[in-house]
């Protein structure tokens, strides 16, 4: 155990760990984007969703908790890495440089910190307003299932809601736009060819899935929840 720990926390080990948590949370994002666009589907398209997630019982907890684990060490190791890097070199830089390539300086990589922690706080939040918050019931096939469809749009329709949301996504989006590059580039990917299709990758993913996720609450708020074209309510 010992040597599997000192293994984690080197140097080597941190960035293998920041790369698969990496990867694994941006699929993960994906999934829920996909969960999250059923709002747009049948009248009783999200609600069948959370219904069926529900379904696996325990195994949707121990999918919680994984899920859980996997965003505290990620998060754990990026800032640990980020004071590393303060402690070595306290004083900023004054102008920013680099080799070119992928590897140059951004808005996106000099802010992974920032919107890394915003990120953390507001999974906290978006947790405590969307699964644990208290929600209606309704009839899916003759089974009584929570009422998400609803949260969401009553949620969505306060604009202080909505339009944070959609700031954090718009965050969410800058954090990915260097995150998904770095992740591969942790777990090896160093050839230049490679690494600069990866960062164009990985550029496209951020601002498709920050699109995807704000799109929904300004769509929501706009459009007046239910009255909205797209939005088909029982």
């Amino acid at each position: 155990m010992p040597n599997l720990l000192q293994a984690a926390t080197s140097q080597v080990g941190r960035k293998i760990l920041t790369g698969l948590t990496g990867i694994f949370l941006v699929l993960f994002i994906i999934f829920h984007l996909g969960g999250n666009l059923a709002i747009f589907g049948e009248a009783d398209a999200m609600n069948r969703y959370s219904l069926m997630l529900h379904d696996f019982g325990p195994l949707l907890w121990l999918a919680r908790i994984g899920l859980l684990v996997v965003f505290v060490i990620h998060a754990w190791i990026g800032i640990s890495i980020w004071f590393r890097k303060r402690k070595a070199r306290p004083q900023k830089y004054e102008v920013y440089s680099s080799k070119g390539g992928p590897s140059k300086q951004s808005l996106s990589s000099r802010s992974m910190a920032f919107t890394g922690v915003v990120l953390l706080v507001f999974v906290v939040f978006h947790i405590n307003t969307f699964a644990l918050g208290d929600m209606d019931t309704v009839l899916i096939d003759g089974r009584e299932a929570a009422d998400v469809k609803s949260l969401v749009i009553d949620t969505f329709q306060s604009p202080v809601y909505a339009f944070s949301y959609a700031f954090v996504m718009l965050l969410l989006g800058t954090h990915l736009g260097h995150g998904v590059w770095s992740a591969f580039t942790s777990l090896g990917l160093t050839g230049k060819k490679a690494s600069a299709m990866m960062y164009t990758i990985g550029g496209i993913m951020a601002i498709v899935l920050a699109i995807g996720f704000l799109f929904i609450p300004l769509y929501i708020y706009f459009g007046g929840g239910c009255e909205a074209a797209l939005i088909q309510c029982a």
